[in-house]
Order: structure tokens, then sequence, then C-alpha cells
């Protein structure tokens, strides 16, 4: 049985870079979601913290997942973003069926 890979990925913009970093990954919305594979590529702000956002994804593979961590719009984002964000802190999840 081929299970949906779910993923929650949280980024945080260094001080003073906010708004930089929200533009970036704003713009891994489109390509993203023209993915081979993407169900859902949501991305959220968290309230109490501007510097905070958070991706909610789905894919129909783990194939189709590391093929969009490769992708030429998230390298070139990498790049941009390189020294205006901590380290992305991501997690792959199973959800628990009942």
């Amino acid at each position: 049985m081929n299970s949906i890979i779910h993923v929650v990925a949280h980024i945080e913009a260094l001080s003073g870079h906010e708004a930089e970093v929200r533009s970036v990954l704003e713009g891994y919305l489109a390509p993203t979601r023209a993915e081979k594979g993407c169900i859902r590529y949501d991305l959220f702000t968290d309230d109490s913290d501007p510097k905070k956002f958070t991706f909610i994804e789905e894919w129909e593979s783990k194939a189709d997942l590391e093929a969009h961590s490769q992708s030429a719009h998230i390298a070139a984002g990498r790049i941009s973003l390189d020294g205006k964000k901590q380290p992305n802190w991501v997690q792959l999840l199973t959800q628990i069926q009942l």
C-alpha cells in the first residue's frame, strides 16, 4: 500500500530578514505545486512571531519529495536564503489510521 508522505517544514528568519525570507518562500509555492506528486504545499506564518514560517506538505511518494528537494527553484532559494535564516527543522510524518 502506498501511503501519502506528510511533511512539516519549519523555517525561522533571522531578525531583519523576515520580508526577504517570506518572499523567497512564497516563490516556492507555484512551481512546487506544479511538481509531479505534489498533493499539498501550503505556507503559514506564526501569528505570534513573524520570523517563523511553516510549510505543510503532502507528497505521493518519497521519490517525489526527493525530486522536489533537488529542484532548481529550491536550490536557488537555498542560495538566496544563505545567512538569512536559522537551520530548517523538517518533520516527515506518518498519519495514524484508526
